[in-house]
């Protein structure tokens, strides 16, 4: 069954592969420059356990997130595909540049590095996940389009609402819509989140002054 998931996880990221292509012909990211783009950002992520309100759930971490993931996401805000009025306005008013900085700067100088190892073992629920994410959540060595989010160490709480909206549509991604579906109930969510949430993790609130 693994295996089947395994591959349904890699035939709809090759499929995906040409949704972020018009996206990549600006210049690398600056992370010095992208502090300062930032800066409007802390408000919110740069706080510890700050939590978002109706619905409440705690704003996720970005410090140490793939630079390549916040690009993608930051693009879905715009786009209307992540439904969040706060975050489709910040997003609106960034230039594709200013994305890639801002990604460069959360990020960090280079991108986490997967890894085997899994504090706990992997509950069922949580199997296909491992495809894309890791069996850890700190992704695999195959390279993706989009590229998968860092999970290990996230809020869970964060982790169970990103699941529900995409398995109810009100997110909207092609992979993650498929995936969602995958996880039957809401108990089954609440295991996936923990499970993840649970993992050792680079993931931090970010800070100002290269923190």
């Amino acid at each position: 069954m693994l295996c089947r998931l395994n591959g349904l996880a890699w035939l709809v990221s090759a499929a995906a592969l040409g949704m972020s292509l018009p996206h990549s012909a600006h210049a690398a990211g600056d992370p010095a420059l992208g502090e300062k783009k930032f800066y409007t950002c802390f408000g919110c992520h740069g706080i510890a356990n700050y939590r978002n309100a109706y619905p409440d759930y705690s704003v996720p971490k970005l410090r140490h997130q793939h630079a390549a993931y916040i690009v993608a996401a930051l693009h879905e805000y715009q786009a209307g595909e992540r439904p969040h009025p706060t975050m489709h306005a910040q997003a609106s008013s960034l230039s594709d540049q200013d994305i890639e900085d801002i990604a460069a700067y959360l990020q960090g100088p280079e991108p986490v590095k997967p890894s085997a190892a899994v504090a706990g073992a992997v509950p069922k629920e949580a199997t296909a996940c491992a495809a894309c994410h890791g069996a850890n959540g700190l992704g695999v060595d195959a390279p993706l389009t989009p590229k998968p989010p860092l999970l290990a160490g996230q809020h869970a709480d964060y982790l169970e609402q990103a699941l529900i909206a995409y398995r109810n549509g009100r997110r909207q991604n092609v992979i993650m819509d498929g995936m969602a579906k995958l996880l039957a109930s809401d108990e089954d969510i609440k295991i996936v989140a923990a499970y993840f949430a649970s993992q050792p993790s680079p993931l931090r609130t970010a800070k100002s002054e290269g923190q």
